[in-house]
């Protein structure tokens, strides 16, 4: 096993933390507290980009530093005229440091064009799209023109289990009929979200990983309505959000099927393990940021005469977060390195195993570094709230826990014949 980052990774790497760290870090907290006075105000304004977002995108791709998560070999003409300086994409392995670097800001995705779900939805379209459907949605995609949501998640089933999917998207003769609910939308507030990838029932009586498929619906198509937008504790993670979504009778073009009618589990094992990747890479960026603020914190204050890094076991604390962070990371890489070697096939209970210990490992960290802030680890003075947040959200988000536990039990028991 080889971890080790290309010699152009490597310089990328160094790239995106000068950049995060000169152009990113000074103006990141004014950011967050323009959209909390946007919210307050009660105009909707906190629904539209802020300005100086877009003058970082455009610093971005000046310097080469766009579309990074673009994956190699499956680029094509697109890395050259929306990617990095090269025209070629990134292995799993060379881009697993880029998004724990870029998940120490909040924003930092964003900048790079490289957040969920835009990115995982570029990559279903790069790899499983039309032509024609690269032509309309992907390019503007990867230009930063517009923004899209993935619609899967719905509020009136279990939806740990896909198959349980109420949503339909039945045939019409030349046409593709949609009907139902969706919730947790990510990405919907957002003033710029144009397209919606949707995966809903379209055979429910074929077999149950071929009953499924994944349309294309325009945002502004008849019959789609956001009902609602819906907080995580508390938050609303504006200005992209998550939503509720009612679809009544919605009516696309048959070519609206991305690779075909029943393909959408097939889509969705292609497309899942290399966001898997990238969502706990960035969960160890954020546990990094934490640790770094509760290391400052704890040697910079005293109480009982002491720094608050000498009492009460927090010296412990600080080990085992630094054994826990660089545990997952490694663990992320060899999940990232056979799915390089072997494809998503090969490195199914790697990335189930990822995506179970990141979250906690970064819970476990980011509750450290609050406690060591007292009080004001719980209040929007500190990204520590959010960061916690961000990271149990991710325990449900592209499969709960106790799904990824299952299958990683299944995998070993039938390695002994059961």
């Amino acid at each position: 096993m080889d971890f080790r980052p290309s010699p152009r990774a490597t310089e990328i790497s160094r790239l995106v933390a000068d950049f995060i760290e000169n152009e990113i870090e000074p103006i990141e907290a004014a950011y967050h507290q323009e959209i909390k006075r946007r919210r307050e105000s009660g105009t909707g304004e906190n629904w539209q980009e802020l300005p100086v977002l877009k003058d970082l995108q455009a610093k971005a791709r000046r310097a080469g530093l766009w579309n990074l998560f673009l994956p190699a070999g499956h680029e094509g003409p697109y890395a050259g005229r929306f990617g990095t300086a090269g025209g070629t994409g990134l292995s799993n392995v060379d881009y697993a440091p880029i998004a724990e670097l870029t998940g120490r800001s909040f924003i930092a995705p964003y900048v790079f064009n490289c957040n969920a779900p835009d990115s995982g939805n570029m990559e279903v379209l790069l790899k499983y799209g039309s032509q024609s459907q690269k032509d309309v949605w992907l390019e503007r995609l990867l230009d930063g023109q517009i923004r899209s949501a993935f619609l899967m998640t719905e509020p009136d089933v279990a939806s740990s289990d896909a198959t349980n999917m109420e949503v339909t998207a039945s045939i019409d003769g030349d046409e593709i009929v949609l009907n139902g609910r969706k919730w947790f939308s990510t990405g919907v507030g957002h003033e710029d979200c144009e397209i919606f990838i949707v995966m809903a029932v379209t055979d429910p009586e074929a077999d149950r990983h071929r009953r499924h498929s994944m349309v294309l619906v325009p945002r502004h198509t008849r019959g789609v309505k956001v009902e609602r937008m819906l907080t995580t504790m508390g938050s609303f993670d504006e200005p992209h959000g998550h939503g509720e979504v009612n679809l009544s009778d919605v009516r696309v073009p048959m070519d609206n099927f991305i690779s075909g009618p029943g393909e959408a589990f097939a889509i969705a094992q292609g497309r899942l393990g290399p966001g898997r990747v990238h969502h706990c890479m960035r969960l160890i960026g954020l546990a990094e940021k934490s640790l770094d603020l509760a290391i400052k914190r704890g040697t910079s204050r005293t109480a009982f005469g002491k720094p608050l890094m000498n009492l009460g076991g927090n010296r412990e604390r600080l080990a085992q977060s630094r054994i826990a962070i660089d545990s997952t990371r490694y663990l992320v890489l060899n999940a990232a390195w056979k799915l390089d070697t072997y494809g998503p096939e090969g490195a199914i209970s790697e990335v189930s195993q990822i995506k179970v210990a990141a979250p906690r490992m970064a819970m476990d960290v980011i509750d450290f570094a609050m406690q060591i802030h007292g009080a004001a680890g719980l209040t929007d003075d500190l990204p520590l709230a959010a960061a916690w947040t961000t990271a149990r959200s991710l325990r449900y988000a592209d499969g709960p826990d106790e799904v990824h536990l299952g299958l990683i039990a299944r995998l070993e028991l039938l390695k002994h014949g059961h």
